[in-house]
């Protein structure tokens, strides 16, 4: 990966547009990124970071806030990168989220995320893709790494891998997992931690469901459970209970064979007694039966005599019924023929009622009722003539009064309308002015927030000049120390030498082997670990002087910052003014709000103008029409009312209808009269002829008259009932004679009596003892079914738990040992621990050759497997080996300068193995973003050799530092200056 263009534009504290062109410093290939605290040094290497990946390093990121404060408002923060990667040239441009004012109205809305990426080909840049999500994977996959991969080798972090070098175990275990994807070996343990847990929970279910077999074995066979049962007993224990209880449903069966024969035998005797009195008994209800019979033989011959007399009758009735219906009909047509002509006489004013009058009145009424039905349709079209005229008069009134109306509105429009566009008009000139107003407000309010802060922020640098004078003076005094223990010290060196003699070893100083008058040291002189002591304090009061010398310059800028925004004018006046202006706004706003709705009703009122004159010409032209229309039907009215006059008169009828129905009245009346005569004497003949066949037909029955045959009549159900009971007593009085005629029927009713109660009680006992027989053969028939069931399912259940039991064993045993809590696991270290641990081993080990360099060959980081204080599991510490000493000692002891030059090199070594780790990948362009202002001139020069070495090969490092050393170290440099309206980028060499 090389970088070749950057151009950041309202991002961080780059309110406008920068550019930097990484090909110009790659001539150099070291160069220095400078600035004030704060400037925006570090913000560059976050705008290279967010174009590739859409993310900043570090903590940053968590802020999500990337656009810059000073920038213009609506001005969209961008980043473009030009690189080349996997040597292809790309353009990345890519935007944050960020809140833009509204087009209309007042207030923001947020503007999402944007990217695009483009290639270079043939000389032209072709779009690749616009989405957020597939542009990140193309760029993860060009690079060969993910972001925190690519922050920890292009990116050397400010601070960071001080942490990194200080962690815990642990804490370094999350970072390199992160690095080195080793997240495939966490999954092992995760996996075989489920499989464990899965196996033993079904371990646990399977040994349950042999438990419940158990216990339901022993249930079964009513025996008590073994106590502590292993599994080798359980097979034999349930055989056993199996063959007790076939033995037992044996002896069972012999005992039901001989209880059923002599069941069988007493079945026998009571079935015979009972035959013989169930005869006995039968009999003798025959002999009551045929008693009763006898009694009744007066009664019967009744009967008999009175059901041949109905069945004669019933040949008879049916005339009698004809007769009477007969009569009736007559008495009723005679009654009906008197009204009718009685009727037809006033009716139709006839002197004389008969058929031949009759039937001429009735022509006569059709005649003149053919001649007015005739007529009807002119007297409808009359009617419907009349109702039309009696409408398009209302009709014409109710035009005349909406024309008035009409006329009256349009005469009113033109004064609305003019005052309407003025209204319009005053509401679009406030929307105009009402922006200009906006910024002199949200001006005045930033003057006020800047005149509330002044009092804060000049307290605040009060306090911390106060922090820093405090801080000097403390490390003006422990230099002080420092130098008085360096020269104590030096004074007692000889003191220290003859202290490390050994007897028979030559003296450093001068050669001897004898050492007659050792130097004593004083008993308060200080050794080295009280200067080392001393020096280390000396350097964070240092590092605590710069933090408050760079906070009081922080806040001294942030003071000019806010004096120059609140501007020459006190807050009061400021206060008044932004007042005023709110209110003016408030109202501009308001009047503004109505623009449309005042636009809205001008065009209104317009419509209104148009559709008014549509709508008189129209009335005016249906008003025409009505009295045209209305002229041609009152004519037409005329003429058909003398036709209709004509008809009715002399009839005394108020319209053609009423006349017309009078005449179909009286050809009624005359067809009834006439009816009713004709059916008078069809009524005389039938009664004369039913009179006399009902006289024929009971002489011809056996009766001496008519009134006898019918005294003897009965209906159906009750000739049924009678010939029941006729029959029902024949049949009974057969058949008790035809019992007691069978054979022996005499000599059995003259014999003793069976005792059938003894004989009950007998086959009962004997039918008893059967059935318990019987119940205990099924007893033991299902207990035995059941053991033998249960006994398979429970051998079937110890086979299938044995290989898993076999497999949970075996799984617990691995698992154990993967997570590091085996005793086997001597370093209580876990599979992913482990693996990183040697990919620690080999960082170590490229860090190694760097810090030799820069330490000049004093100190060597180790790694070690041994758990840390306070540590549970181990794998993943690091100590540092002072070869000066021999000792190895925690990274925590090492003094800021010495923690710098040991970090520097462990990120570093992590930088050429994540390097190697993602296939080689080419980083040509590298930045160090760490703390040089901890290191003495000599350490300087080994760090900066080291850093000249990572040009090998065309590679470009930059280099992110203030420190005024710096400057004069590196003549390429890319300064970053900082103002009240954002930060600048200028290149320098």
């Amino acid at each position: 990966m090389r970088l070749h263009l950057l151009e950041v534009t309202a991002f961080g504290p780059f309110a406008d547009t920068v550019t930097v062109d990484f090909d110009h410093l790659s001539d150099a290939g070291l160069f220095l990124l400078s600035g004030a605290t704060g400037a925006g040094k570090t913000s560059v290497l976050d705008a290279v970071c967010f174009a590739l990946y859409g993310d900043v390093p570090g903590d940053r990121n968590a802020a999500r806030r990337l656009r810059s404060d000073q920038a213009a408002p609506g001005v969209r923060p961008r980043v473009t990168l030009e690189t080349t990667l996997s040597g292809r040239r790309f353009r990345l441009v890519r935007s944050p989220a960020w809140e833009r004012p509204k087009k209309r109205g007042s207030g923001f809305t947020t503007e999402q995320a944007s990217v695009t990426l483009s290639e270079r080909v043939d000389g032209e840049w072709q779009p690749l893709s616009s989405r957020l999500d597939e542009t990140g994977h193309l760029v993860t996959r060009l690079v060969g790494m993910n972001v925190t991969q690519f922050t920890q080798v292009a990116m050397l972090p400010q601070g960071r891998f001080q942490a990194f070098l200080r962690a815990r175990s642990d804490e370094r275990h999350k970072l390199l997992q992160q690095l080195f994807r080793t997240g495939r070996f966490e999954q092992v343990e995760g996996w075989l931690r489920d499989r464990r847990i899965a196996l033993r929970r079904t371990s646990d279910m399977s040994r349950q469901g042999i438990a419940d077999l158990v216990s339901r074995l022993s249930e079964t066979a009513d025996v008590p459970v073994p106590e502590d049962w292993e599994v080798a007993d359980l097979q034999p224990w349930a055989t056993a209970l199996v063959a007790d209880a076939l033995e037992r449903r044996d002896r069972a069966a012999a005992a039901v064979l001989v209880a059923a024969g002599h069941e069988q035998e007493t079945r026998t005797h009571l079935e015979q007694a009972r035959a013989v009195v169930d005869r006995r008994r039968r009999l003798e209800a025959a002999a009551a039966e045929r008693d009763r019979i006898d009694a009744m033989a007066d009664q019967h011959a009744t009967a008999v005599a009175s059901l041949d007399a109905a069945r004669r009758a019933a040949g008879v009735v049916p005339l009698h019924r004809l007769a009477t219906t007969a009569t009736s009909a007559h008495l009723r047509a005679e009654a009906l023929a008197h009204a009718t002509t009685e009727r037809a006489g006033d009716v139709l004013g006839l002197l004389v009622v008969d058929a031949d009058t009759l039937a001429a009145a009735a022509g006569d009424a059709l005649d003149k009722a053919a001649a007015v039905r005739a007529a009807l349709p002119r007297e409808a079209r009359m009617r419907e003539v009349d109702e039309r005229a009696v409408g398009a008069e209302r009709e014409q009134a109710e035009v005349a009064t909406r024309l008035t109306a009409l006329s009256r509105e349009r005469a009113a429009l033109p004064e609305r309308l003019v005052a309407a566009r003025a209204s319009a008009q005053e509401a679009t000139a406030a929307a105009a002015g009402a922006p200009a107003v906006e910024a002199r407000v949200a001006d005045l309010h930033g003057r006020l927030r800047a005149h509330r802060d002044l009092l804060s922020v000049e307290t605040q640098l009060d306090a911390a000049r106060q922090a820093l004078a405090d801080a000097s003076a403390a490390a003006v005094e422990l230099r002080e120390r420092w130098l008085d223990l360096r020269e104590a010290r030096l004074d007692g060196m000889a003191a220290e030498i003859a202290g490390a003699l050994a007897v028979g070893a030559c003296c450093p100083v001068c050669g001897s082997a004898d050492h007659p008058h050792k130097a004593t040291s004083h008993p308060d002189a200080p050794d080295a670990a009280a200067e080392k002591a001393a020096l280390k304090a000396l350097d964070d009061a240092k590092a605590t002087e710069h933090l408050h010398d760079e906070r009081v310059r922080d806040l001294g800028t942030r003071l000019a910052v806010l004096r120059q925004q609140a501007g020459p004018d006190p807050a009061a006046v400021l206060q008044a003014r932004a007042d005023d202006e709110a209110s003016g706004l408030e109202r501009l706003r308001a009047c503004a709000g109505e623009a449309t709705a005042r636009l809205d009703a001008v065009a209104t009122l317009e419509a209104d103008d148009v559709r008014l004159g549509a709508e008189i010409r129209e009335a005016e032209l249906r008003a025409e029409s009505l009295a045209t229309s209305l002229t041609a039907l009152r004519a037409e009215s005329g003429s058909l009312r003398a036709e209709v006059d004509h008809l009715l008169a002399g009839t005394g009828a108020s319209s053609l209808t009423r006349l017309l129905d009078d005449l179909a009245d009286r050809a009624d009346t005359a067809h009834r009269a006439a009816d009713a005569i004709v059916g008078l004497a069809i009524a005389a003949d039938a009664r004369h002829d039913a009179d006399r066949a009902l006289a024929e037909a009971a002489r011809e029955s056996g009766f001496e008259s008519t009134e006898a045959a019918v005294a003897a009549r009965l209906d159906v159900q009750e000739i049924a009932a009678l010939d029941r009971r006729v029959t029902e007593h024949e049949r009974k009085l057969a058949a008790v004679t035809a019992l007691l005629a069978e054979p022996g029927a005499a000599e059995l009713l003259a014999s003793e009596t069976v005792d059938l109660v003894a004989l009950q009680h007998t086959h009962a006992e004997a039918l008893a003892a059967l059935g318990d027989g019987r119940t205990l053969e099924s007893r033991w028939a299902g207990r035995h079914q059941r053991l033998t069931a249960l006994a398979r399912e429970l051998e079937a259940a110890l086979v299938a738990w044995a290989p898993l039991r076999h497999e949970l064993d075996v799984t617990t045993r691995l698992s154990a040992f993967v997570e590091g809590k085996s005793p086997d696991n001597r370093l209580q270290m876990r599979l992913s621990a482990y693996v990183l641990a040697f990919r620690l081993s080999q960082v170590v080990a490229a860090a190694n050759e760097r810090l030799a360099r820069m330490s000049d060959q004093r100190y060597s980081l180790e790694h070690t497997g041994r758990r840390g204080a306070g540590e549970t599991r181990g794998g993943l510490s690091l100590l540092v080996r002072d070869d000066w000493s021999g000792e190895s000692r925690d990274p925590a002891t090492l003094s800021g300068g010495e923690t710098f030059v040991v970090s520097l090199a462990l990120a570093l070594g992590l930088a050429d193995v994540i390097t190697q780790e993602a296939g080689g990948a080419d980083l040509d362009t590298l930045f160090v973003d760490e703390g040089f202002g901890s290191l003495d001139a000599d350490t300087l020069d080994d760090v900066m050799d080291t850093l000249d070495s990572l040009r090998d090969g065309g590679r470009v490092v930059g280099v992110v530092s203030h420190v005024a050393e710096m400057r004069d170290r590196i003549p390429t440099q890319l300064r970053v200056t900082k103002s009240r309206r954002g930060s600048t980028l200028a290149l320098s060499r």
